[in-house]
């Protein structure tokens, strides 16, 4: 008779491997579990001696899964990701459900968190957790969607586009003024403030003069790694700095930045809005997606992919 009822190893060992062969490395799973990566190395030679296999095969440089790592890793993939469903299921049963969306800080406080607060008015019985980084987001069961620029590779999530934006200067409004129908040599040799994030994807003001056919030298500015940091410096006259029209569109109203004209650049990618699989939302989750990409029909110029189209 067996020990366990359903002859399972420890669950223990079943997580880490979970986790190291979803990542393809030990590290990367020691942080996401918060063990030391000698933990996770154990756990796994644990579970390779009681099914008396190779799970992953060790290289200078990481791992990889063996074919019977692969055969686990996607049962164990599926079924971790059943079970997560219907703990969800659980907590949502009898209350008023908590979705929870993910944004960069920029994307946050100025247009998502009042989209939401909009929601919220109209739907009061759902709870929505904000997630704000500027870093990459990657998927998990405590998060239902995030509004990214770009599109993500994962083919099992839903993206849906919800607008292109314009890229164009900007700066207070006494050097707005000054700078009227400049042109991009004398643009090129002001102060500006260059973004520098983790995210290679946003376009930088060499890629913004560049792809309007200027050649010439850029000044170098200051730098900062944040976008909403940039901004509070061009309001604060420290600059010009790359707006994203649509996006920083409450600043604009406001008159805290103005627009140097003429010089417009569409946005190489749209921003998109990132979601697990439609059977893997709750109703709530489903309708802050409707909402979100209602709200971005409202502000683009492109009408949005109806709900349901997949890339």
């Amino acid at each position: 008779m067996s020990r366990r009822h359903y002859d399972l190893p420890p669950l223990t060992t079943l997580t880490a491997f979970e986790a190291a062969a979803r990542h393809l490395s030990f590290k990367q799973a020691a942080e996401e579990l918060s063990v030391t990566p000698g933990a996770v190395s154990h756990q796994i030679k644990a579970l390779e001696g009681e099914l008396g296999v190779t799970l992953f095969q060790r290289k200078h440089r990481g791992v990889e899964l063996t074919l019977p790592g692969r055969t686990l890793y996607d049962a164990l993939a599926v079924s971790f990701t059943r079970i997560s469903q219907s703990l969800q299921t659980v907590r949502d049963h009898g209350s008023a459900g908590v979705v929870t969306v993910g944004s960069t800080t920029a994307m946050a406080s100025l247009w998502l968190s009042p989209a939401v607060i909009r929601f919220w008015r109209a739907h009061p019985e759902v709870n929505i957790n904000q997630v704000v980084r500027d870093k990459a987001f990657t998927t998990s069961a405590e998060l239902d969607l995030y509004i990214w620029y770009g599109r993500e590779k994962d083919p099992r999530l839903e993206q849906f586009p919800l607008y292109r934006d314009r890229l164009l200067p900007v700066t207070a409004a006494d050097k707005a003024a000054e700078l009227k129908g400049a042109d991009l040599e004398t643009l090129a040799r002001q102060r500006l403030i260059h973004l520098e994030g983790d995210d290679i994807s946003w376009t930088k003001w060499h890629d913004w003069f560049r792809q309007l056919g200027y050649r010439g030298p850029v000044a170098s500015g200051i730098r900062v790694n944040n976008y909403s940091i940039a901004l509070q410096a061009a309001q604060d006259g420290a600059g010009l700095t790359l707006g994203w029209e649509q996006l920083i569109r409450p600043v604009l109203n406001r008159g805290d930045l103005q627009i140097i004209a003429p010089h417009v650049l569409s946005a190489p990618q749209k921003f998109y809005l990132i979601c697990k699989p439609e059977e893997e939302l709750t109703p709530s989750a489903r309708m802050l997606r409707d909402w979100i990409i209602a709200e971005a029909r409202r502000v683009s110029d492109e009408p949005s992919s109806a709900i349901g189209e997949l890339f």
